[in-house]
């Protein structure tokens, strides 16, 4: 079967929903990504592979922090964002995890939170890529309950001492900065963020191998043992459990654009290959009922998708866009990325666990997409707290 050139998703011209500059941000990373992800994307999932050589041009596209102002970000709007993070994702959820981690969880909680020498210091060489991050607020034993969190951060002096670990984290072991989450001793044990520098004593950052999905990122666990940071790294404007919660609030509206591109990848992968492949009286399987089924559930789907994430990124442009939103569309979006994954690896039978194809790629990140920045489970609480008024949790 020959490879396919991907032709884009746009049953219900969606596309006419769009204004020219967000078209224009759109079709740029698309091109970006048919021409620099695509090639070698499988054989970076092979190799468990993050593909470094590629931040570079990253930063100057503007990818990261690009729905901040100033400090050399692009400003753009946030649907131009979430446009940005659906083809990135087109093309690996891995390489999408990395933007959102240096945008959403490394450059925002710097840029809401910080003092201005450290918006000043910080974020014009992590726009360009100069500098990388990581977020650290998961622990071994805190996932989906992070006030449960273990590591304490305690005043001496000038300085404050960190001691904890935190674990399941994007780009720990190549990141110049982390942005770690601690409970304050001597504030009766109130959460604030301190950015720590990776070079400092005390501080060490262990990969995670043998996973079967995110391939193509790193994922680290890292260890804070008695490590020491001046008082002036301290997220001045950061306090208690909503901080860090409003830094995922910004990954997960990104998620929830870049489940869309996972499930364009498979449909239309599944589509091309289900007009080509011909069984039975030397017929395409696209003229069987139960392939069309499946070939109409992921396009309607995605295409409820797609409108669902334009209006909440509308939304969040007019700053009204609540948790509420963006659980939904982190929730909605990567289930049903997930399920086209599996209905386009059923299309493709035997071929679809095959990496000639995405399918199976897709489908393995989408695997831990749907768990982390909040839980399939746990977004659906959130939005039976919101209708409800009653917090089942």
């Amino acid at each position: 079967m020959p490879a396919f050139k991907f032709k884009g998703v746009d049953f219900a011209e969606f596309d006419s929903l769009l204004s020219e500059d967000e078209l224009l941000v759109r079709d740029n990373t698309r091109k970006w990504v048919e021409e620099k992800i695509i090639p070698i994307i499988e054989q970076c999932n092979r190799e468990g592979r993050f593909p470094r050589e590629l931040v570079p041009e990253m930063g100057s596209l503007g990818f990261f922090g690009a729905n901040l102002k100033g400090y050399g970000c692009a400003g753009m709007s946030n649907v131009e964002y979430g446009l940005v993070t659906q083809e990135l994702e087109r093309g690996d959820s891995g390489l999408r995890s990395f933007v959102s981690v240096q945008s959403a969880l490394v450059m925002y909680p710097i840029y809401a939170f910080g003092s201005d020498e450290q918006k000043n210091t910080w974020l014009p060489q992590l726009a360009k890529g100069e500098k990388l991050g990581c977020f650290g607020l998961t622990e071994p034993d805190f996932g989906s309950n992070p006030g449960g969190m273990r590591t304490r951060a305690k005043k001496d002096g000038n300085d404050y001492v960190i001691n904890g670990e935190k674990m399941w984290i994007t780009s720990g072991s190549i990141a110049d900065i982390a942005v770690v989450w601690a409970k304050v001793e001597d504030e009766d044990n109130r959460v604030r963020g301190f950015i720590v520098e990776t070079n400092r004593k005390g501080f060490k950052a262990d990969d995670v191998h043998g996973k079967w999905s995110l391939r193509a990122s790193v994922t680290s666990g890292l260890s804070l043992q008695d490590v020491r940071v001046p008082a002036t790294n301290i997220l001045p404007k950061s306090g208690g459990l909503k901080s860090p919660l409003m830094c995922l609030n910004q990954a997960r509206y990104g998620i929830g654009w870049g489940g869309i591109g996972a499930a364009m990848a498979c449909y239309d992968t599944a589509l091309q290959y289900a007009k080509l492949r011909k069984q039975f009286h030397d017929e395409p399987i696209a003229s069987h009922q139960l392939v069309q089924q499946k070939l109409v559930w992921m396009v309607t789907e995605i295409t409820k998708a797609q409108l669902l994430a334009l209006q909440v990124g509308r939304l969040k442009d007019k700053d009204k866009a609540q948790h509420q939103h963006i659980s939904m569309i982190k929730k909605n979006n990567v289930w049903m990325a997930l399920e086209c994954a599996r209905m386009a690896r059923d299309i493709l039978g035997a071929n679809g666990i095959a990496d000639d194809y995405p399918i199976m790629r897709h489908m393995m990140n989408l695997e831990s997409v749907k768990t982390y920045e909040g839980t399939h489970d746990i977004h659906t609480l959130i939005l039976g707290s919101s209708i409800t008024g009653i917090d089942a949790f």
